[in-house]
């Protein structure tokens, strides 16, 4: 027999139901969309393009989206104000911040340039 949610919760005693529903509503406070956001920072779309020199659409776009290159997102989040952190949870260890994800701390630091691995030849002068 299947049993809801409901049906479990109602089984708790109410001291235990309440503290399910505040740390549910915090929880929920804790996370934002990109658009709510902007607008707790007071930012209209169109000022937000003018910032990341964009047009208003763009900004729509990036809001709907949910799968965004790290750098949109850093460049969304600095429009607003904000820096972006990256932090990684693992089940057998405390959270920590992910780095070096490029212009974060060690993002750009000791990289070398892509290439095909040869050097350039050095120009040599003929002899006349």
């Amino acid at each position: 027999m299947t049993v809801s949610l409901e049906e479990i919760l109602q089984a708790l005693p109410e001291e235990r139901r309440r503290r399910i529903e505040q740390r549910s509503a915090e929880m929920i406070a804790e996370e934002l969309t990109l658009r709510e956001v902007r607008r707790l920072r007071k930012l209209t779309q169109t000022r937000l393009s003018k910032k990341l020199k964009i047009g208003q659409e763009g900004v729509s776009r990036i809001e709907k989206r949910s799968d965004l290159y790290i750098s949109t997102l850093r460049s969304y989040v600095e429009g607003v104000g904000g820096k972006l952190s990256m932090m990684v949870e693992f089940p057998d260890q405390p959270p920590v911040f992910l780095a070096g994800l490029g212009g974060g701390e060690g993002g750009k630091k000791g990289k070398k340039k892509a290439g095909n691995g040869t050097k350039p030849k050095a120009k040599t002068r003929r002899a006349a």
